[in-house]
């Protein structure tokens, strides 16, 4: 079985020592293509750079470019055209990840909302898909997107996990679904189990978030802690439990559904 993982913070400092290393794991474990998550326009060039120093191959990974909610503060009159160019790096296959966080507040929600705006404005602009976030804040992500989203070629709402309101508005505005190791989480992520089911094939796509979110179920845990690729398929094992597919099946059809979303190349074996 082969797997993309859609999120992978690489530029986390605590995998500053072995991102070689860790790429090797998830490799060898099957995941064939990984997304580098940008949260900041540093944070998204550095993405951009590990793609190119880690990849000879320019197919195995991608980032994304963007600005993190958390982040919004940071936005001024230079960011659109930094991010804009940014976003023109081959590499460079999503705007985000952007969106809204009503749950931490990090910047003023204003200031989320505004920054959000732009993002989209840029992803219509580029005709790019767009990597979202989203805590506390569905109904109010939902209002803004409206007004782009017949526009927009794509977007995806990454580590989903909400509820099943939510899940129905999201899916009724052609959104992808990207689930992570919280699904793997009994204490807090078990009411993901039936709604997991509801993603029709070709919107359903599966990440790590590492070095976050580690899988609670993996067995046996490493050491550290930390989360990688190579754990993506505790992920995919639990996704396919409660769907009712195989592993295989999941595999293939998450994959695909992957590879169209961020015009990524085919790699052998893939699902057609």
């Amino acid at each position: 079985m082969q797997l993309i993982d859609i999120g992978v913070n690489l530029t986390h400092p605590s995998f500053a020592e072995q991102r070689e290393a860790l790429l090797d794991r998830a490799y060898a474990a099957g995941i064939q293509q990984m997304l580098l998550t940008g949260t900041s326009l540093n944070e998204s060039q550095h993405a951009l750079q590990l793609c190119q120093q880690l990849d000879d191959s320019a197919e195995r990974l991608f980032s994304t470019a963007g600005i993190h909610p958390h982040d919004a503060s940071s936005w001024n009159s230079d960011s659109y055209a930094e991010l804009k160019a940014l976003l023109a790096a081959p590499r460079v296959r999503a705007v985000g990840e952007c969106g809204l966080d009503f749950n931490r507040d990090f910047s003023p929600r204003p200031q989320q909302e505004l920054v959000l705006e732009q993002q989209l404005a840029l992803a219509v602009e580029l005709q790019l898909p767009v990597f979202l976030h989203e805590r506390d804040a569905d109904e109010r992500l939902l209002a803004i997107l409206r007004h782009y989203r017949d526009q927009l070629p794509a977007a995806v709402v990454h580590c989903f996990t909400g509820e099943k309101r939510a899940l129905f508005n999201y899916l009724d505005m052609d959104l992808h679904i990207g689930i992570t190791g919280w699904i793997c989480d009994e204490r807090r992520g078990s009411h993901l189990h039936p709604l997991v089911k509801e993603i029709p094939r070709g919107r359903l796509m599966l990440e790590s978030d590492a070095p976050f979110l580690l899988p609670r179920s993996l067995r046996p845990k490493p050491k550290n802690g930390r989360n990688e690729p190579a754990f993506l398929f505790e992920v995919l094992r639990e996704v396919a439990l409660h769907r009712g597919e195989t592993e295989q099946v999941l595999a293939a059809h998450t994959s695909a559904a992957a590879q169209a979303f961020f015009n990524l190349p085919a790699f052998k074996g893939a699902a057609s």
